[in-house]
């Protein structure tokens, strides 16, 4: 945290403090204390008390507007009283007037309060209300329900306020939304004031005993207003990841992969064969991944097809993205775990003759070359026993690899080719009739694939780049000659050691000097990386990584596509991966078994990664070169 936001946010609690100080010693001093120690005491009649408050005139007013702010503020403090004494004291619409201005700034202050300290108020004014305001927040009448709120029991104005601030409403709208939602009370609490000192008390009595009876029945039954709370809720969500999985538009599909070819061909050289002609509907659709570039090569086979193809979740937790996406009937997939709503997506996609597209490997190589293929995936593959065809790519990885950055973007290398191959592998009915071991080993046979076994059979290639290694320490992290670990960084086209000054250089094809470096290409660095983590693992039996990390979850209102949730502490060992630390303001243990985990995600320079149902457990560590480390790690711990 830089020190001008611990400056500002020093001077925001003195400053809250030093007004909430003052306004209690005004309420405190003078007349004001000797009516209020009357009106706790009950040392003086109602009369009296009135005839105290009426002498004091503007004082009277500030007094009651204070007590309205602090009844906001401190969430302990009921309304009602005041607001009853307001009517009696200044009638109806005067008194209305001042408790609305007390609302109004005790409702500012809680808005200041969240734009300097955040969620980590969240404990103070959530208190242990069966209201999901994690759905909440989601919906797309979510104004509405915070007008609902104020009607319901057991809520205080100051977390109405907080969650109205908590979702990024704007000053304007914020005030006058929580404003207007306590009108209703505040008219409410001061015209019985107003009534029982303009008519009769009998009249007074029975409004004011409809009305306890009327709150008595809402608090007793807050449970199941609540529960409806959350249901209208979440029929009413403005967006989420969440999908029954369209048709895909054939206008909007047209135009994508048309813009896509285009922009591939301006890209990389293509060399793309088709060995099948037309595809037989419904279908399966395998392909390796080697790079995000294997999006825009779908298009040269498919267009005709309008596939659905499967997709990380996490790109659907962005509106703007995931709206368009879902159009396009991609389907959004739990990477690693179990997922019913994807299985009912891709069951729906087969049923209505569709063609599903799925990258069984379920994540960018690491490397550039396969990876693997979780079982579970493939039974699914194979149970559906529709036509199986694959889709080989070739220098995908080399044209654009998941570390390769420039700014904060990826890029294509220039000078690249990628080649793709459209092959049928079963027909529809075939692949029940294999067994399931042949049915994987058939699949990996057709998908497999190493982009440096592919170079070397492409000798015209050279790579175009003053940047070629840009981005390596986050797949390569430890130095080969002094053997530490975390000290390189990239620079042009070459890795240096900042411990030993050991420089490696690339070349134009993604080599180096053997005999200097001691690997003739960063797969070799890589996969000798693995051997020695494994040695590691293998040679200590209380083996773990731990790092001080950053949580994010999935955004709740898909302006984003994350939002920040905590920080704590992740520990993988061989029981599994454990994070510590805060979740949305509350202090939690969150544990993923090793039997659980197929393998931990991981974004090159972002994350590591979980999913846990349709919620992602992202995680970034201070040093993101180590995300890596906790990829290769899972790995091997899995295979324990």
């Amino acid at each position: 945290m830089s020190k001008k936001k611990i400056k500002r946010k020093i001077f925001t609690a003195i400053a809250i403090v030093i007004l909430l100080a003052g306004l209690l010693v005004l309420l405190f001093s003078g007349e004001n204390k000797k009516i209020v120690e009357d009106l706790f005491n009950g040392n003086a009649s109602l009369e009296s008390i009135l005839q105290d408050i009426q002498s004091l005139g503007w004082q009277g007013m500030v007094v009651f507007g204070v007590l309205s702010m602090l009844q906001v503020v401190l969430t302990f403090l009921p309304a009602e009283p005041v607001q009853v004494l307001a009517g009696i004291s200044y009638g109806f619409w005067v008194g209305a007037a001042i408790c609305a201005a007390g609302v109004v700034i005790g409702n500012t202050v809680i808005y200041i309060l969240y734009k300097v300290y955040g969620d980590r108020l969240r404990d103070y004014f959530q208190k242990k209300i069966e209201v999901d305001f994690e759905v909440l927040a989601a919906s797309k009448r979510v104004t509405l329900i915070i007008f609902i709120l104020y009607f319901l029991p057991a809520i205080p104005y100051g977390l109405i306020c907080f969650f109205a601030a908590s979702i990024g409403m704007k000053y304007p709208k914020y005030i006058i939304t929580t404003v207007l939602g306590a009108i209703p009370s505040i008219f409410i609490g001061v015209g019985l004031g107003h009534l029982a000192i303009n008519q009769s008390w009998i009249v007074s009595l029975c409004v004011f005993v409809v009305l306890v009876v009327v709150l008595i029945v809402m608090y007793c039954k807050r449970g199941a207003l609540f529960a409806k709370l959350n249901k209208f809720a979440k029929k009413s969500f403005g967006y989420t990841s969440k999908t029954q999985v369209q048709e895909p538009s054939a206008a909007l599909t047209s135009v994508m992969y048309s813009g896509m070819r285009t922009y591939l061909k301006s890209k990389v050289k293509c060399k793309f064969t088709n060995n099948v002609g037309q595809i037989d509907h419904p279908a399966i659709v395998l392909c390796n991944h080697g790079a995000f570039i294997d999006f825009l090569c779908f298009s040269m086979f498919l267009k005709k097809d309008k596939p659905h193809v499967v997709s990380n979740r996490q790109y659907f937790y962005g509106k703007s993205l995931g709206n368009l996406l879902k159009k396009l009937g991609c389907i959004p997939k739990s990477m690693f775990t179990s997922d019913i709503e994807n299985v009912k997506n891709c069951l729906h996609v087969i049923k209505h003759n569709g063609v599903l597209v799925i990258c069984p490997e379920a994540r960018l190589s690491t490397a550039g070359k396969f990876e693997d293929i979780q079982a579970s995936t493939m039974s699914f593959i194979r149970k559906m026993n529709v036509a199986v065809y694959t889709i080989k790519f070739g220098g995908d990885y080399l044209a654009m690899p998941k570390w390769a950055r420039k700014g904060n973007k990826r890029y294509i290398r220039k000078g690249a080719l990628v080649e793709a191959e459209l092959n049928l592998l079963y027909k529809a009915g075939e692949s029940m009739t294999v067994s399931e071991e042949e049915f994987s080993n058939t699949v990996t046979k057709a998908i497999d694939y190493n982009d440096f076994e592919w170079l070397e059979r492409h000798p015209e290639l050279h790579y175009k780049s003053g940047k070629l290694a840009l981005g390596l320490e986050n797949i390569l992290y430890r130095c080969p000659k002094c053997n530490e670990e975390f000290t390189l960084s990239s620079h042009g086209n070459a890795l240096k050691c900042s411990n030993c000054g050991f420089v490696a250089e690339m070349d134009d094809r993604y080599g180096y000097d053997a005999e200097k470096v001691g690997f003739a290409n960063l797969q070799q660095w890589y996969d000798w990386q693995m051997s020695v983590l494994k040695e590691q693992i293998d040679g200590d039996g209380n083996f773990e990584l731990r790092d001080e990390v950053v949580l994010k979850h999935s955004s709740t209102n898909g302006k984003t596509q994350l939002r920040e949730a905590g920080q704590g502490v992740c520990v993988l060992n061989r029981q599994g991966l454990t994070y510590t630390g805060t979740d949305s303001g509350e202090e939690i243990v969150k544990f993923f078994p090793m039997t659980q985990i197929y393998r931990i995600l991981f974004g090159a320079d972002e994350d590591f990664e979980m999913y846990d149902g349709q919620e992602i457990w992202y995680f970034v560590p201070a040093d993101r070169r180590t995300c890596v480390k906790w990829y290769m790690a899972s790995i091997l711990l899995s295979h324990q």
